[in-house]
């Protein structure tokens, strides 16, 4: 469960060197929709599911905060911040979730997860933090709204639990989103950019790849496991953008980010063991309460 849920975070890792090559610049509001909302539409057509009732409201509260307000934060994070810098952002999203969680879920936060949520900001900062990073205050304030919408939305997620499955949740999610930013994207930014073949194969990556298969994994996963280990996957976004970026734009990797880059993983990997031995306990427990029942 958690490797499949994983993916989500790893293709959303793929945005920044997306957005940067690929992508129309300057256009973070028609990025987000056109991310967000053919991706929707398709989950619709093939889940034939509508939302009922509450889910209306909640359906627009949650898209709102998991797609319209993070997908164009997200991009113009990406716009203004060198690449990886708004992971640093997106790497305290463990410890925003840690704290909406025990007022929301009552889902107390171990002294242990709090530890690691730390160390995972700490590598993350070490691996894209250095003398040259350019720290526009626009993308700043946009990379902690970011992380923010999306730790509420990730707890919010955890406390509703949709009637229907993955597939048709990401779709509510998504629509709603997208139809949030479009209106916005048509007032400020005015007409959709001009698009040739990179932009349409990088629209495409990320709607398809980074929204309807990505959304459909997070949200199953977020479904089954607590939210204080899921919301360390998202910390593999900037890990991801950082190879990304060595790999395909040629950027260095000093040896103090391959520290920062080796902390961070470390930390996801013993967030989600201290889950495993947690349930591994309690396991036991019952099993010792069953033996003990069938003695008598």
């Amino acid at each position: 469960m958690v490797a499949l849920t994983a993916i989500a975070p790893i293709t959303w890792g793929t945005t920044y060197v997306v957005t940067t090559e690929l992508l129309p610049p300057d256009h973070p509001l028609w990025s987000g929709a056109l991310r967000a909302l053919p991706a929707g539409l398709l989950a619709l057509a093939f889940s034939r599911a509508l939302p009922r009732g509450s889910w209306w409201w909640r359906s627009l509260l949650l898209g709102t905060l998991n797609i319209g307000a993070f997908f164009p934060m997200l991009f113009l994070a990406a716009y203004l911040l060198p690449g990886g810098v708004a992971g640093v952002f997106g790497a305290a999203g463990p410890l925003l979730v840690a704290a909406l969680a025990a007022v929301l879920l009552r889902e107390r936060p171990t002294a242990r997860r709090l530890i690691w949520g730390v160390m995972a900001v700490l590598g993350v900062a070490a691996m894209v933090l250095g003398p040259d990073s350019a720290l526009d205050p626009l993308g700043i304030l946009a990379g902690m709204g970011g992380v923010t919408s999306m730790a509420l939305g990730t707890v919010l997620s955890k406390r509703w639990r949709p009637p229907v499955g993955p597939v048709a949740s990401a779709g509510w999610q998504l629509t709603a989103g997208g139809l949030v930013i479009l209106p916005l994207a048509l007032i400020v930014e005015g007409a959709p950019p001009a698009l040739d073949a990179q932009a349409v194969a990088g629209y495409a990556w990320l709607a398809l790849v980074g929204g309807l298969l990505a959304y459909t994994l997070w949200f199953r996963g977020l479904g089954r496991l607590p939210a204080g280990g899921a919301a360390f996957l998202p910390v593999l976004s900037p890990l991801v953008a950082a190879v990304l970026g060595f790999l395909v734009l040629g950027e260095q990797l000093t040896p103090l980010q391959l520290g920062g880059f080796t902390l961070a993983l470390v930390a996801v990997a013993a967030a989600q063991g201290s889950r495993r031995r947690r349930r591994t306990v309690r396991e036991r427990e019952s099993a010792a309460l069953c033996d003990h029942i069938d003695e008598r």
